[in-house]
C-alpha cells in the first residue's frame, strides 16, 4: 500500500535514436586520424581480419592497389558490396545530426545575425566532434568492461576523478572512502583493479609504485630492477651504484644493467593522454608550385597497401566449407573491401578539400599570412560535395606543408571582417596587424587597445575594443601600461 503523496503509474514513450554502424564508425575514424596514426589503425584491422593481406610498400601506388582490390570482387558479392560502399548513404546520417543541431540553434537564437563570435562558437562545436580520448575516458571504458561489482565500479569513478595527468592517484583510499561514503574495502578493491588497467603503472600513488607496477605487468616482479625499486628506491634516486651492489650482493655491472631496464619505464604513464605540444608533426599534404601551377602531393608513406587474400577466395570457390564458414569469410571480405575503400575515400576527400583551400587562399600561398582570407567549412563543403561535418573530420589532426611553413589544416578556416574596401580580412590577418602595430610602437608611449582600434579603422577594419584586447592576449602581448618603458 502506497503512503500519502506517493503514486505509481505506467506510461509509454516513443523516442528515436541514431546509431552509427560499426563500419561507418571505422570509416570516420580513418577519415580523421593523422598520417602517423593511420598505419596503426590499419594494422589493427589487419590483425583482426584474416582475409586482408598487405602488399610490399615499394612499387605499388595506392590507386593501383585499390583498383586491384575493386577488380577482385566476385559477381555474387558485387551487388551487396556496392550498397555497403555507398559513402553518400553513410554520410546522410551525419547530415541528419548536423541538421538537428542547426534546428536547435535556430530555435534558441532565432533572428541573431551571423557574427565572427558566432562563427567561433560553431568552430568549437566542430572541434568537439574530433576530440581525442582523455585518460579518464580510457580508464572508465576499461572499468565498464571489467565485470566488477557495482559498488567497486562506483568507487573506481571516484578514483579516476583523483588521477592526475601523470596517472598517479593523488588521494588516499581512506580519504576517498571518507569523502564518498563508500566502504573502505570497496575503495581498496577498486584501487587494486585500477592498477591492472592500461597503461601499465596507472593508479600508483608515487613514482616508486608506478615503476614497480610496470615491471609487474611485464612479469619482472622478481628481477633485480624490481628489488632495487621495492627495497632501495632512495639509493636508486641518488644513483649510489656501489651501495646498491653491496646491499644486493651482486656486481656493479648487474646493477647498471638493472638501472638501464628501469630507464625504459614510463615515469608518467598518463602523460600520453595529455596535450603534447612537442609531438612530431608529419604533413599529410604538401603544396608547392610547379611550372606556375600549384601541385598537391598526398603523404602515402604511412598507408599500408592492402588487398583481399586470394587464398580465402579459392577456399570459398572449392565448395568444401560449411555455410557458417562461408558466411564468416564473406563478411570478413566485405569488411576488408570497406576498409580499402575507406582509405581511398579518405585520401580523395583530403585532396579535394586541399584543392578548394588553394583556390580560396591562393594569395596566402603566394604572399603569406597577411593575405589569409576568411573561410568556413560550409563554403568548402558546398563545393566539394560533402557535409561540413565531413570536412571537420577530414581536416582534424592533419597538417599541410606550404611555401611559408607547415600549418594545421584548421589554420585556414577562420571567421573575419569585411573591410571598407569590400575585401574580406581573416581574424588571423587582423591579429598579424595588431602584432605589427605593437612591434612598431613608441615604447615610451605604447598604443592602448582603443588606439589600436582607431588604427585598424584607418585600415578600413571596424572591430570592437574588447575583441582587440582578446586578440592581444591570445598573441601573448601585455596591455599598454605594462609595455611602457621609462627612460
Amino acid at each position: 500500500m502506497n503512503g500519502p503523496g506517493f503514486h505509481q503509474h505506467l506510461s509509454q514513450r516513443q523516442t528515436q535514436q541514431m546509431v552509427l554502424a560499426p563500419q561507418l564508425r571505422q570509416s570516420l575514424k580513418i577519415l580523421q586520424v593523422a598520417a602517423l596514426d593511420l598505419r596503426s589503425v590499419i594494422q589493427e584491422e589487419l590483425q583482426n581480419n584474416p582475409t586482408l593481406e598487405e602488399l610490399p610498400m615499394d612499387g605499388v601506388s595506392l590507386d593501383q592497389n585499390n583498383s586491384e582490390a575493386a577488380n577482385e570482387t566476385s559477381p555474387e558479392e558485387g551487388a551487396e558490396s556496392r550498397d555497403e560502399l555507398d559513402f553518400s548513404k553513410s554520410f546522410d546520417i551525419l547530415t541528419k545530426i548536423d541538421d538537428d543541431w542547426r534546428d536547435d540553434q535556430a530555435q534558441s537564437g532565432a533572428g541573431q545575425p551571423y557574427t565572427s563570435e558566432a562563427a567561433e562558437k560553431r568552430q568549437h562545436f566542430f572541434d568537439s566532434l574530433v576530440s581525442e580520448t582523455s585518460l579518464q575516458e580510457h580508464l572508465m571504458r576499461q572499468a565498464e568492461l571489467s565485470d566488477c561489482p557495482p559498488l567497486v565500479l562506483h568507487a573506481i569513478r571516484y578514483l579516476v576523478g583523483s588521477i592526475d595527468d601523470r596517472g598517479f592517484l593523488t588521494t588516499s583510499p581512506a580519504d576517498i572512502a571518507l569523502m564518498s561514503g563508500l566502504a573502505l574495502e570497496n575503495v581498496q578493491a577498486a584501487q587494486q583493479l585500477l592498477k591492472t588497467f592500461d597503461p601499465p603503472g596507472i593508479g600508483a600513488q608515487d613514482l616508486k609504485g608506478c615503476l614497480f607496477l610496470q615491471l609487474e605487468a611485464k612479469g619482472r616482479s622478481g628481477s633485480i630492477a624490481a628489488r632495487i625499486i621495492r627495497d632501495h628506491f632512495e639509493l636508486l634516486t641518488r644513483r649510489r651504484i656501489p651501495d646498491l651492489a653491496r646491499r644486493l650482493g651482486i656486481s656493479t655491472e648487474e646493477i647498471q644493467t638493472a638501472i638501464e631496464e628501469i630507464g625504459t619505464l614510463d615515469p608518467s604513464p598518463g602523460r600520453r593522454f595529455a596535450d603534447d605540444n612537442n609531438r612530431v608533426v608529419v604533413p599529410d599534404v604538401t603544396v608547392d608550385k610547379d611550372n606556375g601551377q600549384w601541385r598537391i602531393s598526398l603523404n602515402n608513406d604511412y598507408i599500408p597497401r592492402l588487398r583481399i587474400s586470394q587464398t580465402y577466395r579459392e577456399l570459398i570457390a572449392k565448395g568444401q566449407l560449411s555455410k557458417e564458414e562461408k558466411d564468416y569469410l564473406r563478411e570478413r571480405m566485405r569488411s576488408g573491401r570497406f576498409l580499402i575503400n575507406s582509405i581511398e575515400q579518405r585520401q580523395q576527400t583530403i585532396e579535394r578539400i586541399t584543392r578548394e583551400i588553394i583556390k580560396v587562399q591562393e594569395e596566402f600561398f603566394e604572399h603569406g599570412v597577411a593575405r589569409l582570407k576568411p573561410l568556413t567549412m560550409t563554403q568548402i563543403a558546398d563545393v566539394v560535395g560533402v557535409h561540413e561535418t565531413t570536412v571537420s573530420r577530414a581536416i582534424a589532426n592533419k597538417y599541410i606543408k606550404t611555401p611559408h611553413g607547415v600549418f594545421d589544416f584548421k589554420y585556414f578556416f577562420t571567421p573575419g571582417y569585411q573591410a571598407q574596401s569590400g575585401d574580406s580580412v581573416s581574424n588571423t590577418s587582423v591579429k598579424e596587424m595588431i602584432n605589427d602595430l605593437i612591434a612598431g610602437e613608441d615604447r615610451s608611449h605604447p598604443l592602448s587597445d582603443q588606439e589600436l582600434v582607431a588604427k585598424l579603422q584607418g585600415k578600413g577594419i571596424n572591430i570592437a575594443r574588447r575583441t582587440v584586447a582578446k586578440y592581444r592576449e591570445e598573441l601573448g602581448l601585455l596591455p599598454s601600461n605594462l609595455r611602457r618603458e621609462y627612460s
